[in-house]
């Protein structure tokens, strides 16, 4: 069976085309950018080209539509392409960031799914709507192609009420479902199961906190498979600080800096999601290493924002210990997660009374899937790269097989 993963932004579309007879191994992938402009680019990649070998073009897609031809015409190319006369394609899986209280699970996409996407617009205004685009424009290029939405939120939606609903008058969540959703899900499930794994441990019996940590970070209970609490709430803004979040303050600050400031609704929440977090804070970038560079030059603001973040991650790892009653293991993923050894060093540092250590040696190696936790310690800590185009692949082949709904 092969399955296309569609990853789609409001000018950009992601794919990986996975056999997952086997291996899962991936077939071929790419990136189409600047959708809409009169040249979008277009990075590709497939098992019949050497290992550093690439295809960049400038493509003419001024759409999802046309981007989404795009791929499949350079999957029929005779010299790049993987398939001789037709597309091989036995389903499309589809990252779908919100998909509300409806689904705590992936879904084959029907039109009354689709109808809860577009529902979720005003909630997820920046990804529902390039989410729903790749999705329209697959069923245009591939029709008859079973299509499934893969939801970041459906992994959360085994939290209990006292966990996702927020100190608001109940009757605002019955009206709007205002409430704790999160985020990151896919990610967050992958590795979770991949760390039981890993430690031979079974996953109904195993407490793990996951921390996603890249431009956005979300961190995870995990309490015997299932999400018990998480740190993104309605939107990606609750939580951590972020490349360019807020995350956690108090509510007040929003309304006393709009009256201060005198900022209309979307500018503040311009100034929330797009001018605060590391950026905000050190004055230089959203880019960790760029601050962390700045820091080691004596820039106290850099300084600042890197002790904030890690105090942040900190204070949630020590919280959702308490919520889960225990701890087996502590997971690091995401761009910052797995590559900065001085913020995983840094969050740790002061969790030694639970248990938790680190080995620097082990840290610092080279190794991309690792424990850095010294030999005998109660408490393991992991680096685990996240593969959420993965996790979306073999979902999509599990609610394929289990409609029947199978192509060709």
């Amino acid at each position: 069976m092969k399955v296309m993963v569609i990853n789609c932004g409001s000018s950009s579309l992601k794919f990986k085309l996975y056999d997952m007879e086997k291996t899962n191994s991936v077939i071929a992938e790419g990136v189409i950018e600047e959708i809409g402009k009169d040249k979008s680019k277009f990075k590709y990649k497939s098992k019949n080209m050497k290992k550093d070998e690439e295809v960049v073009r400038d493509v003419e897609a001024k759409d999802h539509t046309q981007a989404v031809d795009q791929v499949t015409k350079i999957l029929l190319d005779p010299k790049a392409g993987v398939f001789k006369d037709k597309i091989e394609v036995d389903a499309v899986g589809h990252r779908v960031v919100h998909g509300g209280e409806k689904f705590s699970k992936s879904a084959l996409i029907t039109k009354g799914v689709k109808e809860v996407i577009q529902d979720c617009f005003e909630i997820a205004p920046l990804h529902n709507p390039p989410n729903f685009m790749g999705i329209e424009a697959c069923e245009t290029i591939f029709p008859g192609v079973p299509q499934v939405a893969v939801f970041d939120t459906a992994f959360h939606q085994t939290m209990k009420k006292e966990a996702y609903i927020y100190g608001l008058p109940y009757e605002l969540y019955e009206r709007y479902h205002v409430r704790k959703y999160g985020f990151h899900g896919t990610s967050h499930e992958y590795v979770s199961q991949r760390a039981a794994e890993f430690l031979k441990k079974d996953p109904k019996k195993f407490k793990v906190i996951t921390c996603h940590l890249g431009n956005g970070a979300s961190i995870t209970a995990v309490k015997n498979g299932q999400s018990v609490d998480t740190s993104m709430g309605l939107t990606p803004l609750e939580g951590l600080v972020m490349g360019t979040r807020t995350g956690d303050m108090d509510p007040a600050v929003v309304t006393f800096l709009m009256k201060k400031e005198h900022l209309s609704a979307d500018e503040m929440d311009n100034l929330l999601n797009k001018k605060s977090g590391l950026k905000g804070i050190s004055g230089i970038s959203n880019d960790l290493r760029e601050i962390m560079a700045a820091a080691a030059n004596g820039n106290n603001r850099a300084q600042f924002a890197i002790d904030i973040f890690c105090y942040r991650i900190t204070k949630y790892i020590g919280s959702y210990a308490a919520a889960m009653g225990g701890l087996d293991a502590v997971v690091f993923t995401g761009g910052i997660g797995e590559n900065a050894a001085e913020v995983r060093a840094k969050v740790l540092a002061p969790l030694g009374f639970m248990g938790i250590r680190v080995d620097n040696t082990k840290n610092k190696s080279k190794e991309k899937e690792k424990i850095i936790s010294p030999v005998g310690s109660r408490i393991k800590v992991l680096v685990i790269p996240t593969n959420e185009e993965l996790m979306i692949a073999m979902k999509t082949k599990y609610v394929v097989a289990e409609s029947g709904n199978i192509y060709r």
